[in-house]
C-alpha cells in the first residue's frame, strides 16, 4: 500500500500538455522559492541564523540555498543584531545597492526595536533607515522563528503583483525614507 495521495490540479486553464495561470502567480511562485538572502549579522542573532542554515534546520529546503554576500546579487536583506547609529548609513547603502524587487526581514529584538540597548548610540529599529517587510521577534530568536519569518516573506513575495513596485503606495513608502 502506498502513502502517495493524488491531489487535484490548482485552478487555471488546463488541457493536454499545458496549464495556464496568471503572470503574477507564476512570477510570484518562482521568486518566492528562489530567494537569495543577504545576511547582515552583527551579534547573537547571527549565531542563530547560522544554526538555521545548518543541517538540523536547513533553510535551504525553502529555496534559500544560495546566500549572497553581495547586495547586487541578493533580493532579501536579513538584518540580525544590534545596529549602531553609525552603521545606519552603511545598512541603508547596502539596501540601496540591491536591485528591485527587494525585501527586508528584521531578525531579533535589536534589529526590530533596539532591544535592551535603549542608548544614544543604538538605532531603535532598522525601520528608521529602511522599510521592513517582516519582523522576527526574540532575543535571540530561535531558528524556528527565523524560518517562520522566512515563510512569511515567501507568502508576501508569492502574493505580490508584478506591478506593485510601481504603484503610488510603494513610491510613497520609499519617498518617506528619502529613497527615489
Amino acid at each position: 500500500m502506498s502513502d502517495i495521495q493524488i491531489v487535484n490540479a490548482p485552478a487555471g486553464v488546463e488541457g493536454a500538455g499545458f496549464f495556464a495561470t496568471s503572470l503574477d502567480k507564476a512570477v510570484g511562485l518562482a521568486r518566492a522559492n528562489s530567494l537569495w538572502p543577504l545576511p547582515f549579522a552583527t551579534s547573537c542573532c547571527g549565531i542563530e541564523f547560522m544554526a538555521t542554515m545548518a543541517s538540523h534546520y536547513d533553510l535551504s529546503r525553502f529555496g534559500a540555498e544560495r546566500l549572497s554576500f553581495s547586495p547586487r546579487q541578493a533580493d532579501l536583506l536579513m538584518v540580525m543584531g544590534t545596529i549602531a547609529k553609525k552603521m545606519g548609513p552603511v545598512l541603508r547603502q547596502v539596501y540601496l545597492q540591491m536591485a528591485e524587487p527587494r525585501w527586508v526581514m528584521a531578525v531579533g529584538a535589536c534589529a526590530s526595536s533596539g532591544g535592551i540597548f535603549d542608548t544614544y548610540s543604538v538605532l531603535q529599529g532598522i525601520d528608521e533607515v529602511i522599510p521592513v517587510d517582516v519582523y522576527v521577534p526574540g532575543c535571540p530568536p530561535r531558528p524556528e522563528a527565523i524560518i517562520d519569518g522566512f515563510i512569511n516573506i515567501q507568502k508576501l513575495v508569492k502574493t505580490e503583483t508584478v506591478r506593485r513596485r510601481n504603484e503610488p503606495q510603494y513610491q510613497q513608502l520609499l519617498a518617506s525614507y528619502g529613497i527615489q
